[in-house]
Protein backbone atom coordinates (compact mmCIF):
# COMPACT_ATOMS: atom_id res chain seq x y z
CA UNK A 1 0.00 0.00 0.00
CA UNK A 2 1.63 3.26 -0.81
CA UNK A 3 2.01 6.36 1.10
CA UNK A 4 0.79 9.34 -0.70
CA UNK A 5 1.71 13.53 -0.24
CA UNK A 6 -0.72 15.37 -0.99
CA UNK A 7 0.50 19.24 -1.68
CA UNK A 8 -1.98 21.90 -1.23
CA UNK A 9 -0.86 25.47 -1.49
CA UNK A 10 -2.85 28.93 -1.73
CA UNK A 11 -1.70 32.80 -1.97
CA UNK A 12 -3.04 35.45 0.14
CA UNK A 13 -5.38 36.24 -2.47
CA UNK A 14 -7.25 32.49 -2.19
CA UNK A 15 -7.20 31.72 1.42
CA UNK A 16 -9.32 28.44 1.12
CA UNK A 17 -7.72 24.83 0.42
CA UNK A 18 -10.62 23.04 0.69
CA UNK A 19 -11.53 22.79 -3.51
CA UNK A 20 -7.26 21.08 -3.51
CA UNK A 21 -8.04 19.04 -0.93
CA UNK A 22 -11.32 17.56 -2.12
CA UNK A 23 -9.33 17.48 -5.82
CA UNK A 24 -6.59 15.41 -4.31
CA UNK A 25 -7.87 13.50 -1.49
CA UNK A 26 -10.39 12.27 -4.47
CA UNK A 27 -7.95 11.41 -7.37
CA UNK A 28 -5.68 9.52 -4.40
CA UNK A 29 -8.43 7.30 -3.34
CA UNK A 30 -9.94 6.40 -7.24
CA UNK A 31 -6.10 6.03 -8.22
CA UNK A 32 -4.23 4.57 -5.62
CA UNK A 33 -4.58 1.41 -3.57
CA UNK A 34 -4.47 4.04 -0.86
CA UNK A 35 -6.75 4.82 2.08
CA UNK A 36 -7.78 8.27 3.82
CA UNK A 37 -4.82 7.12 6.65
CA UNK A 38 -2.31 6.83 3.99
CA UNK A 39 -2.45 10.02 2.66
CA UNK A 40 -0.03 12.78 4.06
CA UNK A 41 -1.16 16.68 3.19
CA UNK A 42 1.17 19.23 3.33
CA UNK A 43 -0.07 23.08 3.36
CA UNK A 44 1.85 26.39 2.35
CA UNK A 45 -0.32 29.57 2.73
CA UNK A 46 1.81 31.89 1.32
CA UNK A 47 1.17 35.03 3.68
CA UNK A 48 4.85 36.96 3.42
CA UNK A 49 5.92 35.12 6.78
CA UNK A 50 6.37 31.65 4.86
CA UNK A 51 9.12 32.45 2.01
CA UNK A 52 10.40 29.37 1.69
CA UNK A 53 7.27 27.02 1.71
CA UNK A 54 7.85 25.29 4.68
CA UNK A 55 5.28 22.28 3.33
CA UNK A 56 6.53 21.88 0.48
CA UNK A 57 10.16 21.51 2.08
CA UNK A 58 8.64 18.99 4.52
CA UNK A 59 7.16 16.87 1.92
CA UNK A 60 10.45 17.28 -0.69
CA UNK A 61 12.37 15.69 2.54
CA UNK A 62 9.90 13.09 3.34
CA UNK A 63 10.05 12.05 -0.32
CA UNK A 64 14.07 12.00 -0.54
CA UNK A 65 14.01 10.00 3.22
CA UNK A 66 11.50 6.99 1.91
CA UNK A 67 8.76 8.32 3.77
CA UNK A 68 6.13 8.83 0.45
CA UNK A 69 6.24 6.56 -2.57
CA UNK A 70 4.26 9.61 -4.49
CA UNK A 71 3.36 13.31 -4.66
CA UNK A 72 0.00 14.32 -5.76
CA UNK A 73 -0.83 18.10 -6.54
CA UNK A 74 -4.71 19.37 -7.61
CA UNK A 75 -2.45 21.46 -10.83
CA UNK A 76 1.27 23.24 -12.56
CA UNK A 77 0.69 26.57 -10.25
CA UNK A 78 -0.13 25.17 -6.95
CA UNK A 79 3.77 23.05 -6.92
CA UNK A 80 5.82 25.20 -9.30
CA UNK A 81 6.20 28.73 -10.12
CA UNK A 82 7.19 28.15 -13.57
CA UNK A 83 8.07 24.95 -16.04
CA UNK A 84 11.93 25.30 -14.58
CA UNK A 85 10.91 24.91 -11.18
CA UNK A 86 8.36 21.76 -12.11
CA UNK A 87 10.82 20.55 -13.88
CA UNK A 88 13.33 20.52 -10.62
CA UNK A 89 10.81 19.64 -8.72
CA UNK A 90 10.59 16.05 -10.73
CA UNK A 91 13.77 15.56 -10.99
CA UNK A 92 14.24 15.63 -7.45
CA UNK A 93 11.30 13.26 -6.69
CA UNK A 94 12.41 11.13 -9.79
CA UNK A 95 16.24 10.52 -8.28
CA UNK A 96 14.46 8.80 -5.09
CA UNK A 97 11.90 6.93 -6.88
CA UNK A 98 9.10 8.94 -5.88
CA UNK A 99 6.01 9.86 -8.61
CA UNK A 100 4.31 13.30 -9.11
CA UNK A 101 0.75 13.10 -10.06
CA UNK A 102 -0.62 16.58 -11.25
CA UNK A 103 -4.48 16.25 -11.57
CA UNK A 104 -6.12 18.99 -13.74
CA UNK A 105 -3.40 18.93 -16.26
CA UNK A 106 -3.41 15.11 -15.87
CA UNK A 107 0.08 15.01 -15.97
CA UNK A 108 1.97 11.70 -14.72
CA UNK A 109 5.73 11.46 -13.97
CA UNK A 110 6.56 7.86 -12.59
CA UNK A 111 10.25 7.19 -12.44
CA UNK A 112 9.06 3.33 -12.43
CA UNK A 113 7.36 3.39 -15.50
CA UNK A 114 10.55 5.11 -17.23
CA UNK A 115 10.72 2.09 -19.70
CA UNK A 116 7.29 2.86 -21.12
CA UNK A 117 7.87 5.51 -23.99
CA UNK A 118 5.26 8.03 -23.36
CA UNK A 119 6.46 8.21 -19.93
CA UNK A 120 10.43 8.74 -21.21
CA UNK A 121 8.93 11.51 -23.41
CA UNK A 122 7.18 13.33 -20.70
CA UNK A 123 10.34 13.68 -18.63
CA UNK A 124 12.48 15.06 -22.11
CA UNK A 125 9.77 17.25 -22.76
CA UNK A 126 9.68 18.75 -19.48
CA UNK A 127 13.33 19.35 -19.57
CA UNK A 128 13.28 21.00 -23.40
CA UNK A 129 10.53 23.54 -21.94
CA UNK A 130 12.51 23.72 -19.16
CA UNK A 131 15.22 24.79 -20.77
CA UNK A 132 13.36 26.82 -23.33
CA UNK A 133 11.73 28.68 -20.82
CA UNK A 134 15.12 29.76 -19.34
CA UNK A 135 16.18 31.01 -22.54
CA UNK A 136 13.77 33.15 -23.29
CA UNK A 137 14.09 34.89 -19.48
CA UNK A 138 17.52 35.21 -20.88
CA UNK A 139 16.39 36.76 -24.13
CA UNK A 140 14.08 39.07 -22.51
CA UNK A 141 16.63 40.48 -19.79
CA UNK A 142 19.33 41.02 -23.15
CA UNK A 143 16.91 42.65 -24.51
CA UNK A 144 15.51 45.14 -21.40
CA UNK A 145 18.70 46.00 -20.27
CA UNK A 146 19.57 46.96 -23.68
CA UNK A 147 16.46 49.24 -23.61
CA UNK A 148 16.60 50.91 -20.34
CA UNK A 149 21.03 51.22 -20.83
CA UNK A 150 19.67 54.21 -23.75
CA UNK A 151 17.63 55.79 -20.27
CA UNK A 152 19.95 58.84 -19.10
CA UNK A 153 19.09 57.91 -15.23
CA UNK A 154 21.17 54.12 -16.05
CA UNK A 155 24.25 56.37 -17.36
CA UNK A 156 24.53 58.69 -14.29
CA UNK A 157 22.14 57.48 -11.58
CA UNK A 158 22.65 54.33 -9.57
CA UNK A 159 23.03 50.61 -10.91
CA UNK A 160 19.59 48.82 -10.59
CA UNK A 161 19.01 46.34 -7.96
CA UNK A 162 21.14 43.03 -8.93
CA UNK A 163 23.16 45.54 -11.13
CA UNK A 164 26.47 46.94 -11.27
CA UNK A 165 28.41 49.36 -13.67
CA UNK A 166 31.61 48.71 -15.49
CA UNK A 167 32.80 51.56 -17.57
CA UNK A 168 29.61 53.06 -17.66
CA UNK A 169 27.72 50.10 -18.71
CA UNK A 170 25.08 47.80 -16.93
CA UNK A 171 26.33 43.88 -15.84
CA UNK A 172 24.88 41.50 -13.44
CA UNK A 173 26.24 41.55 -9.90
CA UNK A 174 26.66 38.71 -7.59
CA UNK A 175 23.70 38.84 -6.19
CA UNK A 176 21.64 39.13 -9.81
CA UNK A 177 19.99 35.68 -9.69
CA UNK A 178 18.95 36.07 -6.15
CA UNK A 179 17.45 39.53 -6.84
CA UNK A 180 15.35 37.79 -9.78
CA UNK A 181 13.93 35.02 -7.27
CA UNK A 182 13.10 37.19 -4.25
CA UNK A 183 11.31 39.49 -7.22
CA UNK A 184 9.50 36.57 -8.31
CA UNK A 185 8.33 35.67 -5.12
CA UNK A 186 6.96 39.46 -4.58
CA UNK A 187 5.17 39.18 -7.89
CA UNK A 188 3.64 35.76 -7.06
CA UNK A 189 2.43 36.74 -3.89
CA UNK A 190 4.99 34.56 -2.01
CA UNK A 191 6.49 37.14 0.18
CA UNK A 192 5.74 41.21 1.04
CA UNK A 193 7.55 43.85 -0.69
CA UNK A 194 9.30 44.20 3.10
CA UNK A 195 10.44 40.83 3.39
CA UNK A 196 11.94 40.98 0.22
CA UNK A 197 13.30 44.69 1.25
CA UNK A 198 15.15 42.41 4.04
CA UNK A 199 16.36 39.70 2.12
CA UNK A 200 17.89 42.25 -0.03
CA UNK A 201 19.21 44.17 1.93
CA UNK A 202 17.44 47.50 0.07
CA UNK A 203 14.99 49.24 1.08
CA UNK A 204 11.13 49.14 -0.02
CA UNK A 205 11.65 52.06 -2.62
CA UNK A 206 14.41 49.93 -4.51
CA UNK A 207 12.18 46.98 -4.60
CA UNK A 208 8.90 48.98 -6.15
CA UNK A 209 11.64 50.50 -8.69
CA UNK A 210 12.63 46.98 -9.66
CA UNK A 211 8.60 45.81 -9.79
CA UNK A 212 8.72 48.88 -12.18
CA UNK A 213 11.69 47.25 -14.33
CA UNK A 214 10.85 43.74 -14.16
CA UNK A 215 12.08 43.35 -18.21
CA UNK A 216 15.35 43.46 -16.58
CA UNK A 217 14.80 40.39 -15.01
CA UNK A 218 13.04 38.57 -17.21
CA UNK A 219 10.02 38.47 -15.29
Amino acid sequence: MATVGCYVRVSTTEQNLDRQLTSTSEYVEHEFDTGLGEIEVYRDKSTGTDTERSGFQSMMSDAESGGIDAVVAHSISRISRSIGDLERTATRLENHGVALHIVSESIVLDPDSKDDPFQRAMYRMLGVFADFEADMIRQRTREGLAARMQEDDYSHGPAPLGFEKDDGSLVEGDDYHEAVAVLEMVLNDNISKRKAADRLDCGRATINRSLDRLELYGL
